[in-house]
């Protein structure tokens, strides 16, 4: 059964048995809190609603495809560049930096970025670091909350990098990238929510975690070649922002979840507006 008619149900806002048919949980005053009656099914796909297995699977999907798309897709020979996707598949289907944003104009890579990935290595750690994070995020804040932090993260993240790549271009720290892709920039949104709720809840040792997973994080990056710094202090500047926001001690509404689909939906047409505009480039439309 998809949908449930009669009977009663759990609030995702408190936890509450209401009617399905209930317009208002008596006690957290949610507004439809049986989802027009999805709340069940909704609710066997985790806390996060599914939301941590989609990105993998659409991220994993997403890099398959780059490398069927690329002309060597084995990479060079170190390990970090193993099975790598080329420049070319890679603005395709949607990478940022100041090339695209700035040279070719589409702003709408800094959606579709966060998507994509550089190597073998780099889509695993990305996909292990989400699914760390992600449940934790979405039992805090809210399953679409979440989706809203984590879009933030990688749009603050991947137009700080593309301002900072087209503004200085080449200078050591100070400069941001050419070309940026990864999950890291949405994924240091995440731990930028949780810095905040530890601030705004007064959990000293929450806050604690997350900013020394920030910063060591961080630090990696001042030492490893090809980690784009900026994409991940903005990421975690637009995670901060955004909870701040939200407030994540106040109850998650449905216009919350509504925004944050239409957030995962925008994203996917910003990865077809690039693969459209692109092939048009390629066969000389």
């Amino acid at each position: 059964m998809l949908r449930q008619r009669t009977g009663s149900t759990v609030c995702p806002g408190c936890g509450s048995l209401v009617g399905v048919n209930d317009q208002t949980c008596y006690s957290c005053g949610r507004r439809n809190p049986a989802l027009w009656g999805f709340a069940p099914l909704l609710r066997r796909l985790g806390q996060d609603l599914g939301f941590g297995t989609f990105v993998i699977v659409a991220s994993v999907g997403l890099y398959l495809a780059t490398l069927v798309a690329s002309e060597n897709p084995l990479g060079g020979g170190s390990i970090f560049s193993l099975l790598s996707p080329d420049r070319t598949a890679l603005i395709l289907f949607g990478a940022s930096g100041a090339v695209p944003v700035f040279q070719l104009g589409w702003w709408w890579t800094v959606l579709s970025a966060g998507w994509l990935h550089g190597g073998l290595l780099h889509i695993l750690f990305n996909m292990n670091a989400l699914r760390q994070l992600a449940p934790p995020v979405a039992e805090m804040y809210g399953a679409g909350r979440m989706m809203l932090v984590y879009t933030a993260g990688g749009v603050v993240g991947f137009t700080a990098s593309s301002v900072m790549g087209y503004l200085a271009p080449g200078v050591p720290l100070l400069g941001g990238s050419q070309l940026t892709i990864g999950a890291s920039a949405p994924i240091f949104g995440l731990l930028g929510a949780l810095a905040y709720y530890g601030h705004r809840s007064g959990s000293s040792a929450m806050r604690a975690v997350a900013l020394q997973n920030a910063a060591v994080m961080f630090a990696m990056g001042l030492f490893l070649p090809g980690i784009d710094n900026w994409a991940h202090a903005g990421g975690f500047g637009g995670g901060w922002l955004m909870s701040q926001w939200l407030d994540p001690l106040t109850r998650e509404r449905v216009d919350h979840l509504i925004a944050g689909v239409v957030c995962v939906v925008v994203t996917g047409l910003a990865v077809l507006a690039s693969l459209v505009l692109g092939l048009q480039i390629i066969n000389g439309g």
